[in-house]
């Protein structure tokens, strides 16, 4: 089951960074076709955030046909896995997880990392889909 967490330094209000979690576990294919995403009363417990928060998220995410809400039951992923196998990204992830252990090794610290990375995507104009 996936775990959400927030960044209050990103300036992305809490209920987008949770879709966009989903989004992302969707791609990487952590989530799949009926898995149940956490119980807002779980989330709430764990962000310390506003049930309508969660709410609001959930609802978006089933707007967008990637989940659905079965009353007294939870939650639930509606969509297949991706269409390209997360396994096919192995190599990329390979070289990604050689490129941070030497960025630690000459110093640089998560925040950097984080930055470099971020600004990287900008710089390839890389749109968020799905």
């Amino acid at each position: 089951m996936i775990e959400f967490h927030l960044d209050t330094g990103t300036g992305v209000s809490p209920y987008m960074q949770i879709i966009k979690q989903v989004k992302r576990a969707l791609r990487l294919g952590i989530l799949n076709n009926g898995d149940q995403l956490p119980t807002v009363k779980e989330v709430v417990s764990k962000l310390v955030i506003n049930p309508n928060t969660v709410l609001k998220a959930y609802r978006q995410l089933e707007a967008m046909g990637l989940a659905q809400a079965k009353p007294g039951i939870g939650t639930f992923i509606t969509t297949s896995a991706p269409e390209v196998s997360p396994s096919s990204f192995l190599p990329l992830k390979i070289e990604l997880q050689k490129w941070i252990d030497k960025a630690i090794k000459n110093g640089a610290d998560l925040e950097i990392i984080e930055a470099i990375f971020q600004e990287c995507l900008r710089q390839s104009d890389v749109e968020e889909t799905a």
